[in-house]
């Protein structure tokens, strides 16, 4: 288990001081390189593939004189990306396209527990709540209803989510720990593939990014049982909280950049600036409404507190329920 003062050692702490007031003007990162790259740690045309994409035009145009390339990273639910980027040179031409808690989930499923003292998160952009929906036609209309019925049958009550160790599906088995009972999790390879299953009544219900259920729970073909989060979504204001029906589940996906550990502070703080511009683009906060996202900014030394708070979290949730195969790490 990584102590919080190691994890925190690899954050570039001079870019959240200096990023806390209004953000300023567009302008160019003074060092960075003009070219830049920034990896993805997924395969193209996946959901953190197009919402890295949906990303990267805002961050040019409050980046002026920069032009930025998309590289794709798939392998290993994003941790070849990760460690691409952490041996990658910290001169500013290289950053990461990173999201919470999937990254602390891979330092504890594969036990890389050196892995954040080697990057430095520069802040967050946007977050996520994870969503428990069921099809219109099922009878599940209630996240209780699905911890009942599992309860009482679990084989005939499956539970779809994205691949194993995705947040949604670590949503899952928090939901299943919290409830103290066995849910009928059924892991598909992709959300698109989860999404499919639960539209088409193949399972029972499923736990998804609400940007993934949005436009079934506006086209009223799916139900929301629950968000896994202490509050409500304005969006949503009839789709409950888990916490507000007794079961104290919270999931939130976070994305934003990060870099090499060594990263200097001057050019962190710089990109730091220019993703604040890009929270305050009305046309980013546009998107963000139309695709379930949440525009939020996180400086990246709260970021990095609450990465170290998921990992405590993930890490006592291995130890009791392994989301992996054994050796799978």
């Amino acid at each position: 288990m990584i102590a919080r003062r190691a994890l925190l050692a690899g954050a570039c702490l001079a870019a959240s001081r200096a990023v806390r007031a209004a953000p300023a003007a567009a302008s160019p990162v003074p060092g960075a390189a003009k070219s830049l790259v920034l990896i993805v740690g997924a395969r193209p045309g996946s959901n953190s593939d197009r919402v890295a994409r949906a990303f990267a035009p805002f961050l040019e145009r409050h980046l002026p004189g920069n032009s930025i390339e998309i590289r794709n990273v798939p392998g290993e639910a994003g941790l070849t990306a990760y460690r691409a980027l952490a041996e990658a040179a910290p001169g500013g031409a290289v950053l990461g396209w990173a999201g919470t808690p999937a990254l602390p989930a891979r330092i504890v499923d594969h036990a890389d527990s050196g892995l954040m003292a080697r990057l430095c998160l520069i802040g967050a952009v946007q977050k996520e709540p994870i969503a428990f929906v069921s099809p219109a036609s099922s009878p599940i209309s209630t996240a209780q209803d699905l911890i009942d019925r599992s309860a009482a049958e679990r084989a005939a009550v499956p539970l779809g989510t994205p691949p194993a160790g995705s947040p949604p599906h670590l949503a899952a088995l928090r939901l299943q720990a919290v409830a103290g009972t066995r849910l009928n999790v059924v892991a598909f390879p992709s959300s698109a593939a989860a999404r499919q299953a639960v539209l088409a009544g193949n399972v029972a219900a499923a736990s998804l990014g609400l940007g993934d259920t949005i436009g079934g729970l506006r086209d009223g073909k799916l139900v929301g049982l629950g968000l896994a989060s202490k509050a409500r979504s304005a969006a949503f204001p009839d789709l409950p909280s888990l916490h507000d029906i007794g079961l104290p589940v919270s999931m939130t996906i976070r994305r934003g950049l990060a870099a090499p550990a060594a990263l200097p502070p001057d050019i962190a703080a710089g990109f730091a600036r220019a993703m604040l511009a890009v929270v305050a683009d009305p046309e980013f906060t546009a998107q963000a409404d139309q695709s379930g996202f949440f525009v939020d900014w996180l400086a990246g030394h709260d970021w990095t507190e609450v990465a170290a708070t998921e990992q405590a979290g993930l890490a006592a949730l291995w130890g009791a329920d392994p989301w992996l195969p054994t050796g799978a790490g």
